[in-house]
């Protein structure tokens, strides 16, 4: 079956806009003109993908990510007139996997759905990667910390979980952002600082969890994932 993709736009002509082309290339949709409205048409529909304007009555976009990540990863690209850096960090940093300005080109924006949901499904694989006492499942994008018998499941958007998924696959070894942008954001034109972002995210919620210091700046370079690290009672 085709994606569903749910559009939450209050301007309907964006929203019937965004809805023809995507249509056109096979998707299916579903729109919701408030904030509130698209909440419920989430939970009842469980899209695969989430368009999302930030200026919405009832309830803003900021409110409706800041739900949808923590209900679970449903990819969310951000559709918004604010431009500048610090709108756009704000985005990433509650777990928007994409950011499109207005006034945008509907062709545009239809290539980046495709992409975001291409990193949703890109390689399927199974097992589960163990580093140290962090537990990352290919099959259940799932993550947890297992320390002294207890496990602890870490909540990360698609994007996050495909950065650590990719440096845990090598520990230790030091990733340039331009190698994790090639590996894990493809098909977007995502910025080396987009990925300074997600990162930032991603060790926060690590370290939460008494993991400490696991994943690490490399000055200059990059980042990378330690191994051997030892785990503290959080």
């Amino acid at each position: 079956m085709n994606a569903l993709v749910l559009i939450v736009e209050d301007e309907t002509e964006i929203g019937e806009i965004l809805d023809a082309f995507l249509a056109r290339e096979g998707f299916r949709t579903v729109r919701a003109e408030d904030g509130r409205a698209a909440l419920q048409l989430h939970f009842a529909l469980k899209p695969d993908l989430v368009l999302l304007d930030v200026n919405l009555p009832r309830l803003d976009g900021w409110e409706v990510l800041a739900e949808l990540r923590r209900r679970g990863n449903t990819p969310v690209i951000m559709l918004t007139a604010l431009a500048q850096d610090i709108d756009r960090i704000q985005g990433l940093r509650l777990g928007a996997d994409d950011y499109v300005v207005k006034p945008f080109n509907a062709v545009e924006v239809v290539a980046r759905a495709k992409a975001v949901l291409r990193r949703s499904s890109l390689g399927h694989e199974k097992g589960i990667l163990r580093v140290n006492e962090l537990e990352i499942d290919l099959e259940s994008y799932q993550v947890s910390l297992v320390h002294k018998g207890k496990r602890q499941v870490i909540q990360l958007t698609l994007t996050e979980f495909r950065l650590l998924a990719h440096m845990a696959k090598a520990p230790m070894r030091v990733f340039t952002r331009g190698e994790l942008v090639d590996a894990c954001l493809p098909g977007s034109d995502a910025l080396e600082r987009t990925v300074d972002s997600h990162i930032s995210n991603l060790r926060r919620k690590v370290d939460v969890t008494g993991a400490l210091g696991m994943l690490s700046i490399v000055r200059g370079v990059g980042y990378r994932l330690v191994a051997g690290h030892k785990t503290k009672d959080a």
